[in-house]
């Protein structure tokens, strides 16, 4: 009988440009990154495999094809037969270097923890203003450390002051006024905690900090506090890829009144929002966001709050990118997000790694493949300074597609540095 021709894998060497031959060079190569010695890959071996004579490959050709498609073997078209043993998946860089930035968060969380004076955070007794202020100045010194260092350490430490600031809350005593200004600073430091979960990719700790600190909100009749926690929930909910509540919870959010007063927060809010019609498709709405976004910036004085700093007009630039990409505007995208990047204070170098690795994919949509190559090749230069999940997951998202392009030498060599570096 005759054997049934492999499509999944014939549509995937279609999807990601190979050749049988560039798939069995391809193959040899990465077999000899894994196990130190390439495999005996020929195009012939993969004209079998498509042809359906193969259903099963060996080992040593196996585990690579999952390295270079990211894909399992059924997802690849292959059916085990009874004595088939699965491989196991392959191995990668990345989990060995694992300890060292473990390490690092452990490192940084303890020298933060003493460097902001949690010790100094009452335990019992009568409290007043000035121990409801020395609470609050947490934020900003977190913050400070979030634009240069991410989310990865900090939500440790942020959770730590939490714990202390529910203990003052359940064992020390105050007045009415001082209890409303606590319940501010506690909803204040969860809202922040959650946030650095969200970046450390911890996203069920961020949904249960962001609750604690609506709850906290209502409690002290904050509802600035409260319209901060429903754009930081629009957000998550854009990451889990929930485009549609993402944009009703944002709508929520732009609505108050606090909102409405708060230059600052608008601005940011129209950016998001800009970005969500873009991701569903609605350029007119995505446009008329943005336009709202500048105008209303143009009107904010003075300082912004502690989690609103960030807020430049770099940022601006960048979430405007951000939503030219998703309507598949990519010359458009990369020239903002340059211009962005162009533009932003050193002090900002977790979001200097974003916005690079956004411009590195607004190229590679673009066709670019070279420039995307290297802007990409900056990013993973200076990642390793940060620690946040969220940004690991884009450059992961950038390399996967850059196999699609892996017969362009440049790609190749990419995929090919960052595998031997782990990066």
């Amino acid at each position: 009988m005759a054997q049934q021709r492999n499509a999944k894998l014939e549509a995937l060497l279609i999807e990601f440009g190979y050749t049988h031959q560039q798939l069995a060079d391809q193959v040899n190569q990465t077999a000899e990154e894994m196990f130190g010695k390439p495999t005996n890959c020929t195009d012939r071996h993969v004209r079998r495999w498509i042809a359906g004579d193969v259903q099963w490959p060996w080992s040593r050709y196996l585990l690579p094809l999952q390295e270079i498609f990211g894909r399992s073997p059924e997802a690849m078209g292959f059916a085990p037969r009874k004595s088939s043993r699965v491989p196991p998946p392959p191995r990668r860089a990345a989990p060995v270097k694992e300890p060292r930035p473990v390490r690092r968060r452990e490192f940084i969380a303890v020298g933060l923890a003493a460097a902001l004076g949690l010790d100094a955070i009452p335990s019992a007794g009568r409290l007043g203003t000035g121990d409801v202020e020395r609470i609050r100045a947490i934020v900003p010194a977190l913050y400070n450390h979030d634009h240069a260092l991410g989310g990865g350490a900090l939500h440790e430490v942020a959770a730590q002051a939490l714990r202390r600031v529910h203990h003052v809350l359940n064992h020390c005593t105050y007045g009415e006024r001082v209890e409303r200004a606590l319940y501010s600073a506690a909803g204040d430091l969860a809202a922040s905690a959650g946030w650095f979960a969200y970046d450390a990719g911890r996203q069920e700790d961020a949904t249960g900090l962001y609750n604690e600190a609506l709850q906290a909100g209502m409690l002290a009749g904050d509802g600035m506090l409260q319209a901060r926690v429903w754009s930081n929930l629009a957000m998550q909910a854009r990451l889990l890829n929930r485009d549609q509540e993402a944009l009703r919870i944002g709508r929520a959010a732009v609505d108050t009144r606090q909102a409405k007063s708060d230059p600052w927060l608008m601005a940011l809010l129209h950016c998001r929002q800009a970005v969500g019609h873009a991701r569903t498709g609605d350029r007119t709405r995505a446009e008329r966001s943005l336009a709202c976004a500048e105008t209303v910036y143009d009107r904010a004085r003075g300082e912004p709050a502690a989690w609103l700093s960030f807020l430049t007009p770099a940022e601006l630039m960048g979430l405007a990118g951000a939503a030219h990409q998703a309507l598949g505007r990519h010359q458009r995208a990369q020239q903002l997000t340059a211009s962005a990047l162009d533009l932003l204070e050193p002090r900002f170098e977790r979001n200097r790694v974003y916005y690079t690795v956004q411009r590195a994919q607004a190229l590679l949509d673009g066709g670019d493949i070279e420039h995307a190559v290297a802007e990409a090749g900056q990013a993973v230069a200076i990642a390793g300074r940060v620690q946040s999940d969220r940004i690991r997951g884009k450059l992961d998202d950038l390399r996967h597609q850059m196999r699609r392009r892996a017969h362009v030498p440049a790609a190749a060599d990419f995929l090919k540095q960052t595998r031997q570096t782990g990066a």
